[in-house]
């Protein structure tokens, strides 16, 4: 993924946010895990910022949006307890995996502050940027 390219995201996500009428951190990273671009609105919680992160690289270490993830990762599921592995990762919705025109996966973007609902709904939003 270009530096330019989550930049944009990030501004989509802002732009949902705001439109929510709601504060995040919003955190990119690319297809390794690795930190492209992070924003924290004014007002934000401050431990959301760490959150947003954990959200983005849950999605892209296992290929799955991380609201998926906590279908597998809660007490009843086939792998409990697996949000303690990896550094430590999310098992709740807001982190997307990130996807081009032609499927391939480009990274993910966590996205926490708001509800969970809108959560996932800003970073879904972004994530149809690529799309496009």
């Amino acid at each position: 993924m270009q530096l330019s390219c989550a930049m944009s995201l990030l501004a989509a996500a802002r732009a949902a946010a705001e439109h929510l009428g709601v504060t995040v951190s919003i955190s990119i990273v690319d297809a390794g895990a690795w930190p492209m671009a992070f924003i924290r609105m004014d007002g934000c919680p401050l431990g959301a910022v760490e959150v947003s992160h954990k959200k983005a690289r849950t999605a892209i270490l296992f290929q799955m949006d991380s609201a998926d993830f906590a279908t597998i990762a809660h007490p009843d599921g086939g792998a409990y307890s697996l949000e303690n592995t990896n550094g430590g990762l999310t098992s709740f919705g807001g982190g997307v995996v990130l996807k081009g025109a032609d499927g391939a996966i480009m990274g993910a973007i966590g996205v926490s502050g708001a509800s969970t609902e809108d959560d996932i709904a800003i970073a879904r939003a972004a994530a149809t940027q690529l799309a496009a």
